[in-house]
């Protein structure tokens, strides 16, 4: 797909884990707060594309059923981090290829690429796989890395919860 944004988009690559999801909902905000449109992006590749071109092709799903599983991943995804009266309004595209090649081919021209990344790595660091780290050195509009939310670090998370000090001293 040779198809691009037009200078004003925020793409967003969207693969369905939890960190593609937090760039997502990232995105979606920055998008609303710029009045800009978001694109959110899924790329995928046939499941022959790591067998050797003269091997009989595995048995297995067809190109047009993996595209299809493809929008489906795409469209679950957008649901579930943005909730269905939001989903509506996100440009949704599938396209078949290396997920950091469409994602530079999709960013082009964007305002910026958002992506997912780890919340913690070796060391504590931030971690962001071989996906981020093509697009990184190859973009040519800027690239932000979401973390994950780290949920055991959430201070609001047990604003219900009995502190220690209350539960010993009832």
């Amino acid at each position: 797909m040779t198809e691009h944004t037009d200078g004003n988009d925020i793409v967003v690559g969207v693969d369905g884990s939890e960190a593609s999801m937090a760039a997502l909902r990232w995105a979606a905000d920055q998008a609303e707060v710029l009045h800009t449109e978001l694109v959110a992006v899924h790329a995928w590749e046939p499941a022959t594309s790591g067998h050797a071109p003269y091997a009989p092709a595995p048995a297995g799903p067809t190109a047009a059923q993996e595209r299809d599983r493809a929008a489906q991943v795409l469209a679950a995804s957008v649901r579930e981090a943005l909730g269905p009266g939001i989903a509506g309004t996100v440009r949704r595209v599938v396209a078949e290829g290396p997920p950091a090649r469409v994602l530079l081919q999709q960013a082009r021209g964007a305002l910026l690429l958002a992506l997912g990344r780890k919340a913690h790595g070796y060391f504590g660091l931030a971690s962001v796989g071989p996906v981020g780290r093509e697009c990184l050195r190859h973009a040519t509009v800027p690239v932000v890395t979401v973390p994950v939310a780290d949920r055991s670090r959430n201070p609001l998370g047990a604003v219900n919860s009995p502190s220690p000090a209350r539960s010993s001293a009832s």
